[in-house]
């Protein structure tokens, strides 16, 4: 299998290469112009300054990345870490936003070691939150998927109110590998090759990482010392691709994944595998569109490498073999409540509380009051702040079921990918007609959903249910909603601007009947969840134990899988794809004591419900008359306050 994927990806590579220097010499040409260009020859300084530079760019930046996403996989012991886990690009992205709009000279001059900056701030952050726990991986993983987060949310914010102004660096962070001259090559290699050289040197305890720590200090090995080393060398090639050519996604992801699934198992072998894998795919992806007949620069390279790359992927999942136990059994386990279920109630009291503040409390033209507004601003606010409640906290009990049925701290709704399916319907129902209805998004955005799960369920069911694989399906298909938004804002398509509200997470255009239904669909998923609890507590010992229970491996997984996609794909129908309740929701609920499968479910919910609503109210009042929409908003409030619990309590 390995020599002919390698052999067939090679020679479709050389094609487009060969075919896209022909496309742009004359037949007359020497090959010696490919060295030494003519002055006057514009084809010959085309070739030698933009062409051959691109391809040799492509080829490291590929390689870079595959070996940096196997570094992370090994030493996080998850098959889901990817360059994006350790929070690196998306603090590069920050930064140079930030650059752009009030440093605009650092941001033309320096613009590499901006990025660079940006992301050593973002790799201390996580090393500073995990160095406590010895920089377990189920701390690391969860650290950077937060700072991932909340850098990517203060783009966001960033890009929604000064769109305008930063559309040069959307186009940098969607991956576009355009070269004028050799500089880029000149970054890049003394770089990589120092970063590349020390990974190589670290195989033995890579290998040693990927066991459970006690059995790796028995070998003799110093965990902290080799895991901190392993994450800088990872951050490093991170950090200088990216700000060599901005973010490229899923070749740190799939790059490993297909090396193991096709022989390579130690991390020796893996990395050098993975190394010419994400070369491969990453120079043939941008061959091809270089050579499409469109303009090029509508189709950002880094997000035509996950639609490329996707199916692939999910033609060698069934092969996919498991890096470790699940990352979730190394995290410290959190203190026990004594009563779980009175502060449970206590907690539902308050919520309620909180949503009456929301409905009356607020600002108007005349300044904050408390019952003081016109009876239609009340009737509003109730359907805004019910919405808030029901889609936080049926994204957060879908992400309570998914991290215990998995046992993987990065399961989340939109890591499922029923989101993304619900998206890609709304975005093509805008782009369909003149004016996009309310009933047609929902129509859409269900249809989207439904014919998502149903490709989830029927791949996952090849591939028995297994967790990691599941996830990592689910990560795949959301890569395809990935390429179209990078499509639409590279094209800069106006129907964007409709949807880009309502893809922040935003409660303004949801009606009073969709608010009874959510709040409906969430009091039936969580009486299904209580009682399903049994199989939530069994379930990730693995499928020896569960039959020994009496519990049907695939049959439970199934049920728990639809269960959690239908709680996602009406919370995304509703108030948008929201991207921090529905990962941090259980953690936030596990930290506080619950731990028992039902108690976790409602308390889950619970804390889902109230960061939307908190959120939501934050976003309606904090600059008024203007509105901050509640997705964004609750990963950037919420993020630094989750990060003080990790690193006081992992």
């Amino acid at each position: 299998m390995l020599p002919v994927m390698l052999c067939g990806l090679s020679l479709f590579g050389l094609v487009m290469i060969g075919g896209n220097i022909l496309s742009v010499l004359p037949g007359n040409v020497s090959i010696w112009a490919v060295v030494s260009p003519q002055a006057d020859a514009t084809e010959e300084i085309l070739l030698h300054y933009t062409l051959l530079p691109r391809i040799v760019v492509a080829l490291m930046a590929g390689a870079a990345l595959g070996v940096a996403g196997s570094i992370l996989q090994r030493v996080l012991r998850n098959p889901l870490a990817e360059p994006a886990t350790l929070g690196v690009s998306a603090g590069s992205y920050l930064t140079l936003t930030i650059a752009t709009l009030w440093f605009p000279l650092a941001a033309s001059n320096a613009a590499e070691w901006v990025a660079l900056a940006g992301a050593a701030l973002a790799l201390a952050a996580i090393l500073g939150l995990s160095w406590r726990k010895g920089l377990s991986p189920a701390t690391v993983t969860l650290s950077g998927m937060i700072v991932s987060l909340y850098c990517g949310a203060a783009s966001a914010v960033l890009m929604l109110f000064n769109h305008d102004f930063l559309t040069g660096i959307y186009l940098w962070g969607a991956g576009y590998l355009d070269q004028q001259d050799w500089s880029g090559v000149l970054f890049l290699a003394p770089r990589l090759l120092v970063a590349i050289a020390v990974a190589a040197l670290i195989q033995r305890p890579l290998a040693l990482l990927s066991l459970d720590d006690s059995n790796a200090r028995s070998l003799g090995l110093n965990i902290e010392a080799f895991r901190l080393l392993s994450l800088l060398v990872a951050a490093v090639i991170i950090a200088v691709v990216t700000a060599a050519v901005g973010v490229i996604s899923f070749i740190g992801l799939a790059v490993p994944a297909l090396a193991r699934a096709t022989g390579a198992r130690s991390p020796g072998r893996e990395m050098a595998w993975s190394a010419i894998f994400g070369a491969l795919v990453l120079t043939a992806t941008d061959q091809c569109v270089q050579a499409l007949p469109v303009t090029y620069r509508i189709f950002p390279t880094g997000a035509v490498t996950a639609l490329m790359g996707a199916p692939l992927l999910l033609v060698l999942v069934r092969r996919l073999k498991s890096l470790s136990p699940p990352a979730m059994t190394g995290m410290t386990e959190a203190r026990r409540l004594r009563w779980p279920w009175t502060v449970i109630a206590l907690a539902a009291v308050a919520l309620g509380i909180a949503l009456l503040l929301s409905v009356f409390a607020g600002r108007g033209p005349s300044g904050w009051h408390v019952m003081a507004a016109p009876e239609g601003v009340y009737s509003m606010r109730t359907i805004r702040s019910v919405s808030a409640v029901a889609g936080g906290a049926m994204l957060a009990l879908a992400g309570a079921i998914l991290q215990r049925m998995t046992g993987n701290p990065l399961g989340s709704p939109e890591v499922l990918g029923v989101s993304s399916g619900a998206m890609l319907g709304v975005i093509a129902a805008t782009l369909s007609v003149t004016a996009v209805s309310r009933g047609l998004q929902i129509s859409a955005g269900a249809v989207g959903a439904g014919i998502t799960l149903a490709f989830i369920m029927a791949l996952a069911r090849k591939g028995d249910f297994q967790g990691d694989r599941l996830l990592l399906i689910g990560v795949t298909l959301s890569s395809i909603s990935g390429f179209v938004m990078a499509v639409l804002m590279a094209a800069q398509d106006p129907r964007l601007d409709q949807l880009l509200a309502w893809m922040s997470g935003s409660t303004y255009a949801v009606r009073k009947q969709e608010a009874i239904a959510a709040v409906a669909i969430l009091g039936a998923g969580l009486a299904v969840g209580a009682l399903l609890r049994r199989w939530l507590e069994i379930l990730p010992l693995g499928e020896t134990v569960a039959l020994s229970q009496g519990v049907s491996f695939r049959s439970a997984t199934a049920i728990l899988l639809l269960l959690s996609a239908v709680l996602t794909a009406a919370a995304t129908i509703l108030v948008g794809p929201l991207s921090f309740a529905g990962l941090m929701g259980p953690h936030l609920a596990r930290l506080a004591g619950f731990q028992r499968p039902a108690a976790h479910l409602f308390a889950s919910a619970l804390v889902g419900g109230a960061i939307l609503l908190g959120a939501e109210w934050l976003g309606r009042n904090i600059i008024f008359p203007y509105q901050i929409p509640a997705g964004l908003l609750a990963t950037v409030v919420g993020g630094p306050f989750l990060l003080l619990l990790i690193g006081r309590r992992l």
